[in-house]
């Protein structure tokens, strides 16, 4: 957000908490520290409906080697392109997904599944999705939603608890779960990651991965202790 490396809390752009370091060194950190993938969110595009960090993703795919995934505010192909083209490796989706499922039809015949993930954002529970940057509840079921992606050709998503995210204290594994058992598609868990044993659980009810924010950020969690208790 406004190129700084900021978490918020259950999604509120105004419980938000800043950090000094700046994203491409802080992305040169997780890399050090053994991160598989990079995970951005331009907080300011999800919010207006346009890129307005893509230079910051430039600088960071800059300093680092592996894999890049940004999300916020990708509404037309352009846009996708123009994350493309500053080496961003995967694209994620939200309220285009929802609100204009042509656009993602496009994307998948243009740059393949692979490189096109739609982020399921929910609340109550996790069974409803919200759009527009958290801004905008709809009443879409996540479940039912996720089955309709699946038809369309999607085969990743990345699911968020709302209420969950940032809180540090433990991911909807209901949903994760639910998902899973309904769909074939690559389910990737975020929100509320604090411990260890929530990496565990999620990679035993077959989460391809999990996304790490603030436990890393305040030092609950370290991604060499993560990768060692894993491979135990």
């Amino acid at each position: 957000m406004r190129g700084k490396c900021v978490r918020l809390y259950k999604g509120s752009y105004e419980q938000k908490t800043e950090y000094s370091v700046t994203p491409q060194n802080q992305a040169e950190i997780f890399e050090q520290e053994g991160a598989d993938v990079l995970h951005i969110v331009d907080l300011d595009g999800a919010k207006v409906g346009r890129p307005i960090n893509i230079s910051v993703v430039k600088k960071i795919r800059e300093r680092i080697s592996i894999p890049i995934e940004v999300g916020g505010g990708i509404r037309s192909v352009e846009t996708a392109e123009k994350f493309f083209a500053v080496g961003a490796n995967r694209v994620i989706l939200g309220t285009a997904a929802v609100e204009n499922p042509k656009l993602l039809e496009k994307l998948l015949i243009k740059f393949g599944p692979e490189k096109i993930i739609v982020g399921l954002d929910a609340r109550k529970k996790g069974t409803r999705i919200a759009t527009r940057g958290w801004k905008s509840q709809t009443e879409i079921d996540t479940l039912d939603f996720a089955e309709k992606l699946e038809k369309m050709g999607i085969t990743r998503i990345i699911f968020t608890d709302i209420s969950r995210d940032g809180t540090l204290t433990f991911p909807n594994f209901d949903i994760n779960e639910r998902l899973i058992k309904i769909t074939n598609l690559h389910i990737i868990a975020s929100g509320g990651i604090a411990e260890i044993e929530h990496l565990k659980i999620l990679r035993r009810i077959g989460c391809e991965g999990a996304i790490l924010g603030k436990a890393l950020y305040e030092h609950k969690l370290s991604i060499e202790e993560i990768k060692k208790s894993l491979e135990e």
